[in-house]
């Protein structure tokens, strides 16, 4: 009797209580919530127009964040077997026991459903619409479809990008045809970021049997030639609204972000070195910001 109390006392105690909330933060993915938000914003400030509406935007942010965690939750849920195969997801708090599936199954649904609800009742409809259709596509397409393809990339990329359209719908209730631009310049952006990390986690993805990078592809070579690829593309992209009268400052100004970026993908994909394949990912971390900020000061 008396253990059974000291084991109840431990796991309802300040420390106990506290470390179980860390896990219930980690599940939500916050390292990926920072990038949702901030490409969220950009969607809604680049689709604003009148009057700023700060707490339109905050709302839009609060639901977006729940739905993108309440996924991030339910992803670890039903990856939670194989997740335990792979050295950089063996601590997570599924994986390691520290909660439950069940726990984690009903956190991620409740966050899930209040953050839909949040912006169909404080926000409008069609971004309670986009969000929740970003969460089906992500774990009912992308998820599974890691284990089979790598095509997993390019249709993961869809719900990767769709916090833009998010955001845009949040402050004009609508979809303009600028917002689709925002949308491809962030659905480009994450082949050379994505497929970077799977060159990094490469073994690690292959124990866990995720089919990241194509079987043929044993050296990374032709991969590492997508993401050269992909982020020439992208760069013209970036470049498009200058043909719309962004001006040659703009241009200029995308052209440098680009030359940063290519640099490092291009020296990716000239080279054998494993170290390269986190230094794009660190690339691609400072340039989509960059990007976005040039495309917000030259909003018109």
């Amino acid at each position: 009797m008396a253990s059974t109390q000291v084991m109840a006392d431990q796991t309802t105690s300040p420390q106990a209580l506290a470390s179980r909330l860390r896990d219930y933060y980690t599940l939500t993915k916050p390292e990926v919530n920072l990038l949702i938000l901030m490409t969220t914003s950009a969607g809604y400030y680049l689709g604003s127009e009148g009057e700023f509406k700060i707490g339109r935007l905050v709302s839009t942010l609060i639901g977006t964040l729940l739905v993108a965690s309440g996924t991030a939750t339910l992803n670890q849920f039903m990856e939670r077997r194989y997740d335990a195969q792979m050295r950089r997801t063996a601590n997570r708090p599924l994986v390691s026991g520290r909660l439950s599936a069940r726990e984690a199954f009903w956190f991620g649904i409740l966050l899930s459903v209040a953050g839909g609800l949040y912006l169909a009742l404080a926000v409008n409809t069609l971004a309670a619409l986009l969000a929740v259709s970003t969460l089906l596509s992500y774990l009912l397409v992308y998820t599974p479809l890691k284990r089979k393809t790598p095509l997993c990339t390019a249709l993961g990329a869809i719900p990767g990008a769709m916090p833009t359209l998010i955001g845009w719908a949040g402050a004009s209730a609508g979809i303009g045809r600028q917002a689709w631009l925002l949308f491809a310049i962030l659905f480009l952006w994450q082949f050379p970021h994505f497929l970077a990390i799977a060159l990094m986690y490469r073994d690690d993805y292959s124990r866990a049997g995720f089919r990241m990078l194509p079987s043929f592809d044993f050296e990374g070579k032709f991969t590492k030639a997508e993401i050269l690829v992909f982020t020439v593309v992208l760069v013209l992209a970036t470049m498009f609204p200058a043909l719309a009268g962004g001006g040659a400052t703009f241009l200029l100004c995308m052209s440098a972000a680009g030359a940063f970026f290519l640099y490092h993908t291009g020296k990716l994909a000239a080279s054998d070195s494993k170290l390269l394949p986190s230094r794009v990912v660190h690339a691609s971390v400072i340039y989509l910001p960059v990007v976005l900020g040039i495309m917000a000061a030259w909003k018109r």
